[in-house]
């Protein structure tokens, strides 16, 4: 260990045997404190305490007691304790022939597909609005406010509008349907159909939301990297797919991460779109938690259903996130 002097800044740092240079202020600083016993500096600890409090009580204290609470079943009288049955609520969940088990696997399916069509139709679309919108035209400010305008209402506003539009006798796209010979649909009330109608409500809701993103994204590109690419004779669909979309790839990872999270976390539209019905062809997985718990069923069941949720979306995260990089990794390299 030796003493130096940095050429750039000058402050004199003490090199420890890793050469990891360290200010001498902050050295003699705790040594000093480590003499004398007095107390370090606790402000910056005590201004994130309350943080941390609140982390442990609405975060990882509800997370531990859920894990917890899903290895058990509910006492037969409220005297008795409850009883612990292990993984036993889960292999339920994933037993068709289980009376829970068939419900969770019809639900689970139709989230599944609810969130796979939101994210592969949402975000196409979003870019193309962007893409369309990311110039300078008359009226441009009133076409991207249109564009964004679903994101700004209630999901419950908007689902209402659509089961306004998808009225089974006098909604819109009824009358427009009958208008040209075509016999009208129950677009709500068909197990058919059901799914169909709550989705479309979720991507016309976030494709204008996504778009905001895009048009940020799209607005941070230099003009100069196009221009080069012009003079190398580069098209416009060249630019789009070498060019524009590799450069929005965080921006596409945010997006992804975000819609799917969105979409296993719908509740609110299907309070005015069925209720999960006909059949819980319509139903979700967070919905179908919530009506669970307003039926006061097995809690068991409740928490573990939680815990497949979570973790579900910890594994999507964790697995686009580790993807994305190391595509970035291998085109530096």
């Amino acid at each position: 260990m030796h003493r130096s002097r940095c050429a750039a800044s000058g402050i004199s740092t003490i090199t420890t045997m890793k050469n990891i240079p360290v200010p001498i202020e902050r050295v003699e600083v705790l040594a000093s404190a480590a003499r004398t016993g007095k107390p370090l500096n606790i402000l910056p600890y005590f201004l994130i305490a309350p943080t941390f409090i609140l982390v442990i009580l609405f975060t990882i204290y509800p997370a531990v007691g859920s894990v917890v609470s899903s290895l058990y079943r509910p006492p037969r009288s409220v005297r008795d304790p409850a009883i612990f049955v292990g993984l036993e609520n889960y292999i339920d969940l994933f037993d068709p022939a289980h009376y829970i088990g068939s419900t969770f696997l019809q639900v689970m399916g139709n989230t599944i597909i609810f969130a796979l069509a939101t994210v592969i139709v949402s975000i196409p679309l979003a870019l193309g609005f962007a893409l369309l919108l990311n110039r300078q035209i008359r009226l441009i400010g009133v076409y991207r406010f249109s564009l964004f305008y679903p994101a700004l209402l209630p999901m419950i506003g908007a689902a209402s509008i659509w089961a306004f539009l998808f009225a089974d006798t006098l909604g819109l796209v009824n009358t427009i349907l009958r208008t040209f010979g075509m016999r009208g649909q129950n677009w709500i009330g068909d197990p058919g159909l059901v799914l169909f109608t709550v989705t479309s409500v979720n991507i016309w809701k976030q494709a204008g939301f996504y778009m905001i993103f895009y048009l940020a994204g799209l607005q941070n590109i230099p003009r100069d990297l196009y221009e080069a690419a012009e003079l190398d004779g580069a098209g416009e669909r060249q630019k789009l797919l070498y060019l524009t979309i590799p450069l929005l790839r965080r921006t596409t990872l945010f997006i992804l991460i975000v819609s799917f999270t969105f979409a296993f976390q719908t509740v609110e539209h299907l309070q005015a779109l069925g209720q999960g019905g006909p059949g819980d062809r319509s139903n979700l997985l967070l919905y179908f938690i919530f009506q669970s718990i307003g039926e006061r069923r097995n809690w068991g069941y409740i928490n573990a259903m939680t815990v497949v949720l979570v973790l579900i979306l910890m594994i999507f995260t964790v697995t686009n996130f580790l993807y994305f990089e190391r595509r970035r990794d291998e085109e530096i390299s």
